[in-house]
C-alpha cells in the first residue's frame, strides 16, 4: 500500500530540500543538495538557476521510482527578494540576480525623487530602503540599465512561482513574495503602488494566484496538483497561524531574529521603518508586522571572541544552563521590562565589552545573551504594543538556549513564553497552505512542541 505524501521542495540560500510529508505531516522523506554558484556578468556570486531547475527534476523522478509513495501534491517554499525574468515561454533571460548586489546609489536617489522621497514610498509599501533587497528595485534597474532585456521579458516571477511555473506550465505572482518589503505593493490601498504602474511593471508582474490555491502540473505526465510557492517567512508562520486563534507573536531566530505578529493590522510608521521594521502579507493577504534584529549573527561572532579569549570550547555554549548567581549580577533592583523601557536602544552592545572584565567564560555568555535579550525586547515591542498578543513562541536556535527562554520569560511576565519544534517549519507551512487540496484527515494537533517557560525570579 502506497503511502499518500505532498512534495515539498525548501529552497534556502545555502541548502536545497525536499520533503515528503504523511497525512499526518510526518517526514517520510528527505533529500537535500547545495550547488556552486555562479556569476553575473558584473562577476558577482548568484544562484545558479539551471542546476536548481534539474535538481527538481531529477529529485521528482527519484521520488516516482519510489514504490512506498503516492505524490498527491507538490508546493515551494523559497528564500524571498530574488526575481526570474522569463520570456513568453517561461525561460529565464537573465541570471537570477543575488539580493545582496550593490545597488546605484544614483539610480536610487533618481527613484526615491521620482517618486516622493524616501519616507513616502517606504511608509506607503512598509519597505524599508534596502537596494537590490528591496526586488521591486531589482526590476525597475532592469528596466533603466537594460533595457533591451526589459522588452523581452515576459514576465519577472519571484523565485516560488518560477519554481512553480516549471512544473505547471503556468506563470503567477503570490501575495507572500509581493508583500514581503519589495517597494511594490502599497498596503494603504492593496494594490500596486503607483510607480509599479507608471514605469510600465504592472503588465510584466504575472496575475496573483491564491496561496492556498492549486493548479494542475505538467510534469511529468500525470497531473499533480501544485500550489503557486511561498515566500520562506510567511510559510513558516503557517502551521501556528492554523493551529492557534488567540492573538500571538512567533519570534523565528536564526541569523536574523524576526518577530512576526498577525494581529498587529496598524499602519507602520517612519520611527518603525527607521528601527527595522516590515510589514509581510501572510498567504491569506492580511498584513503580518515584522520587526528583527541581527541576534544570530552577532551570538556567532562574540561566541567565537569567548572562545578565543578563554580557551573553551565553542560546543558548551549550546547546553549552557541559566545559573542564578550569575545573571542576578546583570539584574536590575527593579522590573527587568521597566529597566529597558528606559534605556536607549543602543544602550549594551557587548562587542565593545573588555572580555577581562569577566571572572570567566560562562559570565561573560550570561552577559552576552543578557544583551541580546535586550535587543530582542525592544525589537518585539515595536510589534507587540497595543495588541492583544498573550503568547510569545519562539522557534529557531536560540528556542533551545535555556538562558535566552529563562530572560524572555522574565522580561515578558504578562505573557506566556513557549519554545516552539516543529520540523522544518516553512516545509511544513507549504504544507499546509494547500492541505484541503491534498489531505482527507484533520489537521494533526501536535504539529507543535511547546515547551512553556516561565521567569525564574520574581520582579
Amino acid at each position: 500500500m502506497k503511502i499518500p505524501v505532498i512534495a515539498i521542495f525548501d529552497i534556502g540560500k545555502t541548502n536545497k530540500k525536499l520533503f515528503l510529508f504523511d497525512e499526518d505531516y510526518k517526514i517520510v522523506f528527505e533529500r537535500s543538495a547545495r550547488f556552486i554558484e555562479t556569476k553575473d556578468e558584473d562577476g558577482d556570486a548568484c544562484e545558479n538557476l539551471e542546476s536548481l531547475r534539474l535538481s527538481v527534476f531529477d529529485s521528482l523522478h527519484e521520488v516516482l521510482r519510489n514504490k512506498q509513495f503516492d505524490i498527491k501534491a507538490i508546493n515551494f517554499s523559497t528564500y524571498g527578494a530574488s526575481l526570474v525574468y522569463v520570456d513568453e515561454l517561461g525561460k529565464p533571460l537573465a541570471p537570477l540576480y543575488n539580493y545582496l548586489k550593490a545597488y546605484p546609489q544614483a539610480l536610487q536617489n533618481e527613484f526615491y525623487a521620482t517618486y516622493g522621497g524616501e519616507e513616502a514610498v517606504a511608509v506607503k509599501t512598509a519597505s524599508p530602503v534596502l537596494g537590490s533587497l528591496n526586488s521591486g528595485m531589482q526590476f525597475y534597474r532592469i528596466k533603466h540599465e537594460k533595457p533591451e532585456l526589459f522588452e523581452k521579458i515576459k514576465y519577472a516571477l519571484h523565485l516560488p512561482q518560477y519554481m512553480s511555473s516549471i512544473i505547471t506550465g503556468k506563470m503567477h505572482s503570490d501575495i507572500t513574495s509581493i508583500g514581503c518589503h519589495t517597494n511594490f505593493w502599497d498596503f494603504e490601498k492593496n494594490d500596486y503602488h503607483a510607480w509599479v504602474y507608471q514605469e510600465g511593471l504592472a503588465q510584466k508582474l504575472a496575475p496573483i494566484f491564491p496561496g492556498d490555491g492549486v493548479m494542475q502540473s505538467t510534469f511529468p505526465s500525470e497531473n499533480y496538483l501544485t500550489g503557486v510557492g511561498l515566500h520562506d517567512s510567511s510559510a513558516a508562520l503557517i502551521p501556528y497561524i492554523e493551529s492557534f486563534k488567540e492573538p500571538f507573536i512567533l519570534l523565528s531566530t536564526g541569523t536574523w531574529c524576526i518577530s512576526l505578529n498577525p494581529f498587529n493590522s496598524q499602519s507602520l510608521t517612519k520611527a518603525e521603518l527607521d528601527k527595522d521594521c516590515l510589514c509581510y502579507l501572510s498567504y491569506q493577504g492580511k498584513p503580518i508586522k515584522a520587526s528583527r534584529v541581527f541576534s544570530g549573527f552577532e551570538h556567532e561572532q562574540e561566541v567565537k571572541r569567548i572562545v578565543e579569549h578563554f580557551g573553551t570550547n565553542a560546543g558548551k555554549y549550546k547546553t549552557i544552563k541559566l545559573s542564578l548567581p550569575t545573571i542576578q549580577r546583570y539584574l536590575p533592583d527593579q522590573n527587568l521590562a521597566a529597566y529597558f523601557d528606559g534605556l536607549p536602544d543602543d544602550y549594551f552592545n557587548f562587542a565593545n565589552t573588555d572580555l577581562q572584565g569577566f571572572v570567566d567564560d560562562e559570565e561573560a555568555y550570561h552577559n552576552l545573551i543578557f544583551t541580546l535579550v535586550f535587543k530582542q525586547y525592544k525589537s518585539t515591542q515595536l510589534v507587540l504594543k497595543n495588541t492583544s498578543v498573550k503568547r510569545i513562541f519562539v522557534d529557531g536556535g536560540f528556542s533551545k538556549n535555556q538562558i535566552f527562554m529563562n530572560l524572555l520569560a522574565m522580561v515578558f511576565p504578562e505573557i506566556e513564553v513557549y519554545a516552539a519544534s516543529m520540523a522544518q517549519a516553512t516545509s511544513m507551512g507549504a504544507a499546509v497552505a494547500i492541505h484541503k487540496h491534498w489531505n482527507t484527515k484533520p489537521l494533526p494537533t501536535d504539529m507543535i512542541a511547546l515547551k512553556l517557560f516561565v521567569s525564574p525570579v520574581k520582579n
